[in-house]
């Protein structure tokens, strides 16, 4: 009989050439089990997706109780939906006044898709700025905006009127003008490897756009929902953004994103042309469901606001190994370097076979991530710091 492995590389489409092809049979809080009970301790939390652990039993619980009374109705925003509006109403109480409006996709690409083009409509300018080793999605619009020239050469030509800037960098602001859109920023740069902002470089930011009316988009898609210490990141900076792109841990392990913004801004999606972003699944009630009481969970527990604490635990407790060149963190996001990939390749084979998923990162290939689920105790800490530390002094 043909095995779930063979069925895997022979009929998927898989990004990767040489993927990890571990078989997961089920999952729990911090954990992971494969076929034959192994079990791993998951550092990655399916990145940045699963905060409050796997199989949460409030999230759980509300996919159960949505999917008794109905599932697919019709086109987001033509039916009242009790879990979008409850959630969208949620949202909006714990974000500042300005980002009173929410539309609901299915993803981070597409929440960003949606912002550019609301952007557009509403500026009613064409030029975008965008950041360099910036990771925004895999569609076209996401992809137009990636700060990397190595993973989206070959799908040119994308999206014209595009300029990236480096990040941290105050002296390039003044790219910013009354031609400009939109910018496109992370709070703190992901997929670079956990690159936080310099003192004031995100209220630069904030005043050049306020100066020259360019509406300012963060990307909070990887370090929203509580990872970094806040329920968002840009908590932390002293700035609000125009339009906020989210997804990953906003549903609890369902798959779900929105970008939220004005409803004066919103309302330009309704005219010239009317149905100016449409989507058939986004806001899906069950994933509506799983992401509000997935926020419920965040906003009750408060777990986030140990994040930072849980993150130094890391940060001041991994070996002192002469391969290891920096370790960052915000909350529990880590970056940690070591002397080249080939490193990170052998350290990540170790980490298999000592039970621990981590991960690289896109932008920074001698850097691996360390991001559990914000449930994650100061024992299972110790335990996978543990096993991280095994797992170094066979390098």
């Amino acid at each position: 009989m043909i095995t779930n492995k063979e069925i895997f590389y022979r009929h998927l489409g898989l990004p990767s050439a040489a993927p990890s092809g571990i078989e997961i049979n089920r999952a729990k809080g911090i954990y992971m089990y494969d076929t034959l009970g192994k079990e791993y301790i998951d550092l990655v939390s399916g990145v940045s997706v699963s905060n409050i652990g796997h199989l949460h039993p409030e999230v759980v619980k509300a996919i159960t109780e949505q999917l008794n009374k109905y599932m697919h109705l019709m086109v987001y925003g033509e039916y009242i939906q009790s879990p979008q509006v409850k959630l969208a109403k949620l949202l909006t109480e714990n974000l500042p006044k300005s980002l009173d409006c929410t539309y609901f996709v299915n993803s981070g690409s597409e929440a960003i898709e949606g912002a550019l083009k609301l952007a557009k409509r509403y500026s009613g300018r064409t030029e975008i700025i965008a950041y360099k080793n910036a990771y925004h999605g895999g569609t076209h619009g996401a992809l137009s905006i990636l700060g990397n020239e190595k993973l989206k050469f070959a799908f040119r030509p994308l999206l014209p009127d595009i300029k990236f800037l480096d990040f941290n960098n105050p002296d390039q602001l003044e790219e910013i003008t009354d031609k400009t859109a939109c910018v496109v920023i992370e709070a703190i740069q992901a997929e670079a490897g956990i690159i936080l902002p310099k003192e004031n470089y995100l209220s630069l930011i904030r005043k050049r756009c306020d100066e020259t009316s360019t509406l300012l988009i963060l990307d909070d898609i990887q370090m929203g929902f509580g990872r970094t210490g806040k329920l968002f990141s840009f908590e932390h900076f002293n700035f609000t953004p125009d339009i906020l792109c989210l997804a990953k841990g906003m549903g609890g392990g369902m798959p779900i994103g929105a970008f939220i913004s004005s409803k004066e801004r919103m309302n330009s999606f309704t005219s010239d042309p009317e149905l100016g972003h449409i989507t058939t699944f986004g806001g899906h009630p069950v994933s509506c469901a799983a992401a509000l009481a997935n926020l419920k969970v965040l906003l009750d527990d408060r777990i986030f606001e140990k994040a930072e604490t849980m993150g130094n635990i890391y940060r001041e407790t991994i070996i002192n190994h002469p391969k290891i060149k920096a370790i960052r963190n915000k909350g529990l996001m880590l970056g940690i370097d070591l002397e080249n990939e080939k490193l990170v390749t052998k350290l990540q084979r170790e980490f298999i076979k000592n039970g621990l998923i981590t991960d690289r990162f896109l932008f920074r290939p001698f850097a691996f991530r360390i991001a559990p689920p914000l449930i994650i105790t100061e024992d299972e800490i110790a335990k996978s710091i543990d096993l991280i530390n095994r797992s170094l002094l066979n390098l």
